[in-house]
């Protein structure tokens, strides 16, 4: 089992910053990826970055530029930095942790994951 717990949302307006972070606990295996996703309501939860135990990135296209997804293993926490956040970044952020796919990667949707934080709110207005 693996526990998650993300901290560091909030309220800004548009262009502002916010710095989310996730502390793991439990059996933390190392080779896992780790992961930002994000949702709104009525719609389905989306990838937002994730990261490879080598440390490789993936980040959707809309926040390219803007966000970094890092961790820092020693103290078991993943980070995500949010910076010149837009409205259409308003929703609620899950951390999630999983295995590496077969080719090694990281997979980029929900179902690749099986463990969940509760998730932060983001809201950015305009």
């Amino acid at each position: 089992q693996v526990q998650l717990m993300e901290t560091g949302g909030g309220s800004v307006q548009a262009g502002g910053s916010l710095r989310l972070s996730c502390a793991a606990s439990g059996n933390i295996n190392r080779r896992n990826c780790m992961a930002w996703f994000r949702q709104v309501p009525g719609k389905g939860r989306e990838e937002v970055a994730t990261i490879n135990h080598d440390g490789s990135t993936t980040y959707t296209y809309s926040v390219k530029g803007r966000f970094t997804i890092s961790k820092a293993d020693v103290a078991n926490t993943l980070y995500l930095q949010m910076n010149n956040l837009e409205p259409e970044d308003t929703a609620i952020y899950y951390c999630a942790a999983g295995q590496v796919l077969y080719n090694g990667a990281c997979g980029r949707f929900k179902e690749f994951y099986d463990y969940w934080g509760q998730g932060t709110q983001v809201t950015v207005s305009s």
